[in-house]
């Protein structure tokens, strides 16, 4: 769920400034899921900008502690919330640590990189959800590592029923800094997006793998 709508409407507004999101319903993109969608959400292009991505930091570090308190350590999950997960554990000045998607097969074959202690606390940062599956995958490895996660946290969802669903299931808390009823709220309001794109974008939402652009 989204922390409030202000803080909602304005993720979305700056993440639109950048281009973060991209809109192609006549050449869709495929997800590493198979799915064909018409819209695409980059949030590492955030630390390119470094007044948007203090935006970013210092609102996900305050909501953390309001949520939370403050934890232990910050998780963030490989690749894309490596970035801004090290941003806010700067900002809250506590160790850092990334999750990998699997343990590399070579060296010290780490799936964790960073020093964490068991039973410590953790909040896990993310860039984006969608379906939850990589970011609920890295929660089972903090709690293989005895580590107490917390809760995690993400700048922007989709929003999908089955990503509640897998949440849900792992009983893990979602907050997240945006989410897309957010997004084409505020690219409608900006002309980002025309009342026709706006249809095929909830359309697309409301059933993203069987949706088609035809």
């Amino acid at each position: 769920m989204i922390f409030n709508k202000n803080t909602a409407r304005k993720t979305a507004e700056v993440l639109l400034q950048i281009n973060a999101i991209k809109l192609s319903p006549k050449e869709p993109f495929t997800w590493a899921s198979g799915w064909k969608s018409p819209i695409y959400c980059d949030n590492r292009i955030v630390l390119s900008y470094p007044t948007i991505r203090n935006y970013i930091r210092e609102t996900m570090a305050k909501q953390i502690e309001k949520q939370y308190g403050k934890p232990d350590v910050i998780a963030g999950v490989a690749t894309g919330a490596i970035g801004i997960g090290m941003l806010v554990a700067e900002y809250l000045g506590v160790p850092f640590i990334y999750v990998r998607p699997e343990a590399k097969s070579h060296g010290r074959k780490n799936q964790i990189e960073g020093h964490a202690t068991s039973g410590q606390n953790v909040v896990v940062v993310e860039d984006l959800i969608s379906t939850g599956k990589s970011s609920l995958n890295a929660v089972r490895a903090l709690k293989e590592a005895n580590l107490n996660v917390k809760g995690m946290i993400a700048i922007f969802s989709y929003g999908f029923d089955v990503s509640k669903d897998n949440f849900e299931k792992e009983n893990i808390q979602l907050h997240t800094l945006s989410n897309y009823e957010s997004l084409l709220e505020q690219a409608y309001h900006t002309n980002y997006i025309s009342t026709k794109e706006q249809d095929i974008l909830a359309s697309w939402n409301a059933n993203p793998s069987e949706w088609n652009a035809n």
